[in-house]
């Protein structure tokens, strides 16, 4: 492993604690189980899941890191030179599932890659981002939301927030359904713009960000009272969140097709879902509202 991936490495196991202990704190009832792994071919990690807990239903906190070679196909689409290299990727990802279907779902990642091949030059780049996915959702958390995401990118430059920004309405866009996911985030992938340094600062403040967007949101809503109603839409909408992540999602791709932990790999997935066919929500109803949602605007200007 190069010195620069021994760095994030430390970073990212120390971020994962972080995470970890804060979720445990605002959960309040749960405490999340380690399950530590090796994968054959080079590398392992640590996933770390809650259970059953005051507000998660699920909540699940993964490092990784993977090394090897070949590169899967899904990381070779867009740069064929490297096809047969080895590679080593590490990353954080998060996905939250609380019960309370007025606390909405979450996930965030952030991630460092690099890859080499004799002759070629070898290359590395981050990714990440956080994206919301309420089920009832409230004007003021999706502002605070994006406000938090604006002024972590403020120091990089005043045209980073909106470029990754409609990057995540992009990436999370259902195209069989014709909506997103949620109500976006931040989302980005092969940074390497500006030297190692900035693209690490970067996604650092990402990750250390993700805390400040999310708690106020989780706080604000855990005592909402709720009923069946409220329950059932809640796990068909997570039928959406299943979709996209086994369709569209490229971490999953990439894990699959490295052989990554498959306990690990879906994690994502909600403990509980359903899906009913050709469901319309009553007309004016609150969930006939989640539609107006999920289209992309610029929640800071309207």
């Amino acid at each position: 492993m190069s010195a620069s991936a021994d760095r994030v490495e430390s970073f990212l196991c120390d971020l994962q604690d972080a995470l970890c202990r804060a979720l445990e704190q605002l959960d309040g009832g749960a405490r999340f189980v380690e399950d530590a792994w090796r994968r054959d071919g080079g590398g392992g990690g640590r996933t770390r899941v809650l259970k059953r807990g005051a507000l998660f239903e699920q909540a699940g906190v993964n490092f990784s890191r993977v090394e090897g070679s070949p590169l899967p196909p899904s990381a070779t689409a867009h740069r064929p030179e490297l096809a047969g290299g080895r590679f080593i990727a590490t990353g954080v990802s998060l996905v939250l599932h609380p019960k309370n279907p007025y606390v909405p779902t979450t996930h965030a990642n952030v991630r460092y890659f690099e890859a080499g091949k004799p002759g070629v030059a070898p290359v590395w780049w981050f990714g990440g981002g956080f994206d919301l996915t309420p089920y009832y959702p409230f004007e003021e958390d999706v502002v605070h939301w994006h406000t938090v995401a604006r002024d972590l990118c403020a120091p990089f430059g005043e045209e980073v927030y909106p470029r990754y920004k409609r990057w995540c309405d992009e990436y999370f866009y259902l195209k069989h359904r014709g909506e997103t996911r949620g109500v976006g985030g931040l989302f980005y992938d092969d940074l390497n713009e500006g030297g190692f340094e900035r693209c690490f600062a970067f996604t650092r403040a990402v990750g250390q960000g993700f805390l400040d967007a999310y708690l106020p949101i989780a706080e604000r809503r855990r005592d909402m009272p709720w009923g069946e109603r409220e329950r059932q839409f809640q796990l068909y909408r997570r039928g959406r969140y299943v979709e996209f992540n086994l369709v569209y999602d490229r971490g999953t791709l990439f894990g699959l097709q490295s052989g990554g932990r498959i306990e690990s790999i879906l994690m994502s997935l909600p403990p509980l879902v359903r899906f009913e066919y050709d469901y319309r929500p009553q007309p004016g109803s609150p969930e006939a509202r989640l539609a107006e949602y999920l289209k992309p605007r610029d929640w800071l200007r309207d």
